[in-house]
């Protein structure tokens, strides 16, 4: 079931509140008006809306909104509960055999479970499930990597547009050197728009691709260990082989968790 992550939203607030404190808090007393250039943003935002359009079909620009919304969603994954449900499938096909499995499947809410354990009772053999839930796997690794190239891109030409409106800026300002009153807007028209492309790209665009590049890790990780799992089910393995074998990706999970960790402190030190 997926739920709400805060997280997303919370470091775009803060990053805001970061950009207002440093300019409310400048030797010379800021404003916020000062950096709100209508120019600067149509520059940026309609260049980059321009650039998307040209790289993307309609249909890949149609699917933003739903992939947008998987940077401010999470799904909790027990990886506990999962292999017990895998030990009880396992049990299960021992004493009653693979095909008492299917009446049980009702109660499976993973599809990609339910899909796995049903090419085992059709009796195919291991290998070709493999092949086939892999291949599912790998489809979805495609679909997720588009959604999240559209962002990617973005990251890529917002700072290359906010350079296209300080050109435009300085062009300007340069023509019109002799009118000390225009210097000043157009300055500003210069440097905003730089500033606008560099905090889109790297405060929404680029960590919010990154982030749905780490969900679909995540999740081509949770699909490995189901096919791991249907594979023992359908194999007839021992419930304990089967937990000791799937326990082993959790205590993987576990020790990258805590090497990721341990260079986070590293670096923070």
């Amino acid at each position: 079931m997926k739920k709400m992550d805060i997280l997303t939203p919370i470091g775009i607030v803060l990053g805001v509140t970061t950009l207002l404190f440093a300019i409310f808090s400048n030797a010379g007393g800021g404003s916020v008006v000062m950096f709100i250039q209508l120019a600067s943003f149509l520059i940026v935002f309609g260049g980059v809306a321009a650039a998307i359009l040209i790289n993307f079909s309609s249909r890949d620009i149609k699917l933003v909104p739903s992939v947008a919304k998987e940077a401010f969603r999470y799904e909790d994954n027990n990886l506990k509960e999962l292999i017990e449900t895998f030990i009880d499938l396992s049990t299960t096909a021992r004493r009653e055999g693979l095909l008492a499995l299917e009446a049980g499947l009702d109660e499976v809410e993973d599809t990609f479970i339910r899909k796995g354990v049903l090419l085992a009772v059709d009796g195919i053999e291991p290998d070709i499930i493999k092949d086939i839930m892999m291949a599912e796997v790998i489809a979805m690794e495609e679909r997720h990597k588009k959604g999240r190239l559209l962002f990617e891109k973005a990251g890529e030409y917002a700072p290359a547009w906010g350079m296209v409106g300080t050109l435009i800026g300085l062009i300007l300002m340069l023509q019109e050197l002799e009118d000390p009153a225009t210097l000043g807007p157009n300055m500003a028209l210069a440097l905003i728009t730089t500033l606008y492309g560099t905090v889109l790209a790297n405060l929404v665009f680029l960590p919010m691709a990154s982030k749905l590049e780490q969900k679909t890790d995540d999740e081509v990780f949770l699909k490995q260990i189901i096919v791991e799992g249907v594979i023992g089910v359908q194999s007839g393995q021992n419930p304990k082989i089967l937990e000791e074998k799937l326990g082993a990706f959790v205590r993987e999970s576990g020790k990258q968790e805590e090497l990721e960790e341990r260079e986070e402190l590293a670096n923070e030190a």
